[in-house]
């Protein structure tokens, strides 16, 4: 004949068993609390470790700032060297000596400044830039005088609106104080160009 079913037993295993998932769930979540715990703290000893990194431009208006401002001393340094061959005046030859000189200078500058905010920039001379060369390799005499001075007037003028535009709205402080300093600079230039221009058309051919 079978045993009759004891019902407190039954009742004490349940609560036993009941208890024991409590205590294991319990573990689990202590477990899942402690690894978010050392997560969270690896994120955090890894951007303190990376507070000394080079920041990143992140503004647009910024990166292109410095992208088109060595492309233009790219070119004026381009062209100042074809001037001092070519030009026909003490004027034109002294207008490309100073852009080949000055932006040269200015070229290792805005490299550093640009490496320091992990810009890239470019090696190599755009093709409006590389057109506007070959253009003026094909002159002579007075003819190549006014082209690459009216050339030089026209690109003093863009430079001295966008370093001000920089100067005015950069975000970077750097920035923003490496325009304003060139300003007065790129303004003595761009006179410097418009009486090379001048003294261009006032001479025959």
């Amino acid at each position: 004949m079978k045993n009759p079913l004891n019902f407190k037993s039954v009742f004490v295993h349940s609560l036993w068993m009941a208890g024991l998932i409590v205590v294991v769930s319990a573990c689990s979540d202590n477990k899942t609390s402690d690894l978010n715990e050392v997560t969270n703290q690896e994120d955090v000893n890894t951007m303190a470790a990376s507070d000394n990194t080079i920041v990143v431009i992140e503004n647009d208006n910024d990166s292109t700032f410095l992208r088109k401002a060595a492309e233009m001393q790219l070119e004026m340094i381009n062209l100042g060297k074809l001037a001092q061959e070519k030009g026909n005046s003490a004027e034109v030859k002294e207008l490309g000596r100073v852009m080949e000189s000055e932006n040269t200078k200015y070229q290792t500058e805005i490299n550093a400044l640009a490496q320091s905010k992990s810009v890239s920039m470019p090696s190599s001379a755009t093709d409006d830039s590389m057109e506007a060369y070959n253009d003026l390799n094909e002159e002579t005499g007075n003819d190549f005088s006014k082209s690459y001075s009216d050339r030089m007037v026209d690109q003093h003028e863009d430079a001295i609106d966008l370093f001000e535009n920089a100067a005015n709205d950069s975000e970077d402080p750097e920035i923003k104080a490496w325009a304003s300093e060139k300003l007065p600079t790129l303004r003595t230039h761009l006179k410097l160009a418009e009486d090379s221009k001048e003294k261009s058309d006032n001479q025959n051919s």
